[in-house]
């Protein structure tokens, strides 16, 4: 999804091109406009004890959430992990939530902090089945990460908030290409009525779900007759 504020900078631009003198003055190609640039895709298996989800990362418009994700993926920092929250919200349609995962701060397995990338600038939205990067201020974000159940748009980007928290928003960086089921099973697994500190008392599950590995995999068009989809590196 293409940024407001891209398409306010688009305008003047479109209206050349349609300007009788732009016409006359440029070449007949030059109306032509260039094809969208590809984007560059990473897709990873993450296998649970629930069953397999499959994510597709945008390294296009998230280059840095991204390679910090598949930095965590290539050292196998997340096989062991667990997914310890499922947060259900008491408004809208259920299920209406998110999931959350990863190595919790844990220092034999975390990675420095990363830049933030917004939602204004990556056109990443917070929508059912988005992987977005859990935090505590902007610019935080390390190996935990949540994935929405349903759409979460108080989590983009607000810029037109006093709260520098909404302003700031959370940095989303790809999307569930299968395995939905197995993220509602998760968010439906039993949680703990005192586990939990703040806010978060009650959201915290009762057993948490265990991530067994997290390998990059082919994605369709990449792979062969003889080297499937599903299969996992070791």
């Amino acid at each position: 999804m293409t940024p407001i504020r891209f398409a306010a900078r688009l305008a003047p631009a479109l209206l050349a091109l349609t300007s009788p003198v732009a016409a006359q003055e440029s070449h007949p190609s030059a109306a032509l406009q260039a094809p969208a640039p590809a984007i560059d895709h990473a897709r990873v298996a993450m296998v649970t004890d629930k069953g397999m989800i499959e994510l597709d990362l945008d390294q296009t418009r998230a280059p840095v959430t991204t390679a910090n994700f598949l930095h965590y993926v290539k050292e196998k920092r997340f096989d062991g992990t667990v997914f310890y929250r499922a947060m259900h919200l008491d408004w809208g349609t259920p299920p209406n939530g998110l999931i959350q995962g990863g190595t919790q701060n844990d220092p034999k397995r975390v990675l420095p902090p990363i830049a933030h990338e917004p939602t204004n600038e990556t056109g990443i939205r917070h929508e059912a089945g988005t992987i977005s990067m859990a935090r505590f201020a902007p610019g935080t974000a390390t190996g935990d990460f949540s994935i929405m159940v349903s759409d979460m748009p108080g989590l983009d980007a607000n810029l037109s908030s006093d709260n520098p928290e909404f302003r700031a928003g959370f940095a989303a960086f790809g999307h569930v290409v299968s395995g939905m089921d197995v993220v509602r099973a998760i968010f439906d697994a039993p949680r703990s009525d005192t586990r939990g500190e703040g806010f978060m008392k009650g959201q915290m599950l009762e057993q948490p779900v265990r991530i067994v590995s997290v390998r990059v995999v082919a994605r369709p068009d990449e792979a062969s007759a003889d080297s499937p989809k599903a299969s996992v590196a070791p």
